[in-house]
């Protein structure tokens, strides 16, 4: 792996601080589907959850952007990292009392994902403020790498949790365990420096309606970055299993332990992913690089739906969620790299609405596709789909495929003829395509 950025002090405590909170989010990630299963033992409330977390992405993930590029982009994390330690103290406390209620569970879901999505695009946005620009890949790989390895060893234990007792005794345990973690992230992000809107010379930035406007008019004249949103939208929706993962684990491989292992399997295979990285940083040919991870995603989640052996279920998942790196790596590359300082808070709020909210749009689909017509139907089926329409995507709008990243020359020379992004003529970085 690449560790240079480890070298920058402030970012190698953002990095410290996302690494260690991301074990104990894994855990709750795990504990509220399995305790809403176990309240309503139905697939079709798991799959809810993705509604309620959905609905505050899309709001507020747009509207946290727009504050992201008009406010001090370290004072906005902090407090909405506030917002989601209190969240996950509600979700602790419901445990606890045994209130055993669906719907607040959905409440509480709804309010830490709203934190999330406040504070998601000023943190993705502060990497390209405190780096360069060439050392960005490498800092999305490490910080995408430590994430998932959290989602590993957080599953894991959280299946170990689980098997230790009744699911309404050791819930509080999990919850616990997340909430005493994250205040590792608010001590990271505390230690931030400030991050005030650039000076670029332009009228005043206000986080209003018309903000979020603007970025997503700069999106639609930019088809390569709207083209790497599409692809992702068709992997995490159509081909996202894991609100199946509950009642596979129960009905197919024999409860216990096994739910930790499908919910950290696709994480195994990002560490492993990450681990092995090093050749990332050198590929230039990024969009095609991503459109054929997500076309290896969907095949490797299709597969995994047949499987019958735990292992074997596991070995594919992680083949899917290796890919899953090398496409989210390129694609949060690509939108840092390409889009100016001024509309990163706002691209990444896009981003963040896509990206997480996605996966729970899948967890709806999922669970509705399985009370239709069967975990089979709903799981193979959605994987496969995800493979055609990413491939079909890739052959009917080029753009994406010839996408390339900017070298170090690039950025030294500035916007190079041919080069279609407004303000490319500033000397914004970009990159050349075809």
């Amino acid at each position: 792996m690449d560790v240079r950025p480890l070298r920058v002090p402030a970012y190698r405590r953002l990095w410290i601080g996302n690494g260690v909170s991301m074990f104990g989010f894994q855990l709750t990630a795990v504990a509220v589907p399995v305790e809403m299963f176990a309240l309503t033992r139905e697939s079709f409330w798991v799959g809810l959850l993705g509604i309620a977390g959905f609905v505050p992405l899309l709001i507020f993930g747009l509207w946290g952007g727009a504050v992201a590029d008009a406010v001090d982009r370290r004072k906005l994390l902090l407090a909405s990292s506030v917002l989601m330690w209190l969240s996950t103290g509600g979700l602790l406390l419901q445990a606890l009392f045994r209130v055993g209620s669906p719907v607040l569970l959905l409440g509480l879901v709804a309010v830490q994902t709203t934190a999330f999505a406040v504070s998601s695009p000023a943190r993705q946005a502060i990497i390209a403020r405190l780096l360069p620009t060439a050392l960005v890949p490498s800092a999305n790989t490490l910080g995408y790498t430590t994430s998932t390895a959290g989602g590993v060893l957080g599953p894991l234990a959280a299946g170990l949790v689980f098997s230790a007792g009744p699911v309404e005794v050791v819930l509080p345990v999990a919850y616990g365990v997340d909430a005493l973690l994250f205040t590792v992230s608010l001590w990271a992000t505390y230690r931030l420096p400030s991050m005030p809107p650039l000076d670029d010379g332009g009228s005043p930035r206000r986080a209003g309606l018309a903000s979020v406007v603007d970025g997503f008019r700069y999106l639609a004249t930019t088809p390569v970055l709207l083209l790497s949103f599409a692809v992702d939208i068709i992997a995490m929706v159509l081909a996202m299993p894991r609100a199946l993962f509950p009642e596979v684990a129960q009905e197919r491989f024999g409860g216990g332990s096994a739910v930790g292992w499908l919910f950290s399997a696709i994480a195994i295979g990002s560490v492993l992913g990450g681990l092995t990285s090093g050749w990332i940083s050198r590929v230039r040919r990024q969009g095609l690089a991503l459109v054929c991870a997500v076309v290896g995603w969907g095949l490797a989640i299709a597969a995994a739906g047949l499987a019958r052996q735990l292992w074997l279920a596991v070995l594919l998942l992680a083949v899917a969620g290796a890919a899953d790196l090398v496409s989210a790596v390129f694609r949060q590359s690509m939108l840092q790299v390409y889009a100016p300082d001024r509309l990163r808070g706002r691209l990444q709020g896009v981003n963040i609405t896509v990206v997480a909210g996605g996966p729970r749009l899948g967890d709806l689909r999922a669970g509705s596709t399985a009370a239709a017509f069967g975990v089979g139907v709903a799981w193979v089926g959605g994987g496969i789909a995800a493979a055609v329409l990413a491939l079909l995507l890739g052959l009917l709008f080029p753009a994406l495929a010839r996408y390339r990243a900017p070298q170090p020359d690039d950025e030294d020379a500035g916007a190079g003829a041919g080069d279609p992004r407004p303000g490319a003529a500033a000397g914004q970085p970009g990159a050349a395509a075809g």
